[in-house]
């Protein structure tokens, strides 16, 4: 009985505590504003890292990877006789996709 009591009272205790030390936080003004504020001036600041990083670094891994699949269905022609073009095609379609994204993705988006 004496450890129940024990254990009641160091919850109480932990609870009193919690109680104690933790303070409410509420929001003064208009958060909404300042959060489409914020946005409205991080947006052109995303703009030119997604344009200047992003897709560069895009474009050079599916460019890599466009001309060793292309190399790689060669070899297999050259070993079987039929050529695949399925990789290479989807691809090159990928590459293409991203190299043309800049100039329409941030009308879709809205920025």
């Amino acid at each position: 009985m004496r450890k129940h009591k024990k254990m009641i009272c160091i919850l109480g205790m932990v609870l009193l505590m919690a109680c104690l030390l933790s303070t409410a936080a509420f929001a003064a003004g208009n958060v909404a504003s300042a959060v489409e504020s914020t946005w409205k001036d991080a947006a052109s600041q995303i703009k030119t890292v997604v344009d200047n990083v992003v897709f560069p670094a895009l474009d050079m891994i599916l460019a890599i990877a466009f001309f060793v699949k292309l190399g790689s269905a060669y070899f297999d022609y050259r070993q079987r006789g039929q050529f695949e073009w399925t990789g290479p095609a989807i691809l090159f379609a990928c590459l293409i996709f991203t190299l043309t994204a800049p100039k329409y993705i941030w009308t879709i988006i809205g920025i």
